[in-house]
């Protein structure tokens, strides 16, 4: 069975080198599971959507949660699915220089990347738009 995971966590750590680092390990690790998502950063701030199978999703968000390079993770929005979205990707990045402030104040009060204010819904919302409007790189 198929999930969708979708949760928002701060970075402890927010150097270039730190979030790389973060996203090598995932493109590495997630193959191998199965585990296929996105993950959007901006702003000291993660939000990330996994999906595959309902055991290694659930391990990976557990690893998430217990990861010393995340602090504040909160559980967004959880569903079985019938397909992956972000099937194409280990791990797709938005790029978050090229995003119109436009798009970030569809889904929120201000012009950034604030998962913590808002739906689960909204939010996955928001990463289907920036995929929609090409914001993504690193579709590795």
């Amino acid at each position: 069975m198929l999930v969708r995971l979708l949760y928002a966590s701060r970075a402890v750590d927010s150097s270039a080198e730190a979030i790389e680092a973060i996203l090598a390990q995932s493109r590495q690790h997630n193959p191998e599971c199965g585990i296929t998502g996105i993950l959007c950063y901006g702003g000291g701030i993660f939000l990330q959507a996994i999906e595959g199978g309902r055991m290694a999703v659930s391990e990976l968000y557990g690893h998430i949660q217990q990861d010393r390079r995340h602090k504040d993770v909160m559980l967004l929005h959880y569903e079985e699915i019938a397909e992956r979205r972000f099937g194409g990707w280990t791990m797709g990045q938005v790029n978050m220089s090229k995003i119109n402030a436009s798009i970030l104040l569809k889904y929120a009060e201000r012009p950034e990347l604030d998962p913590y204010s808002v739906s689960g819904s909204v939010s996955l919302a928001l990463l289907e738009e920036l995929m929609a409007t090409a914001c993504i790189i690193g579709r590795a």
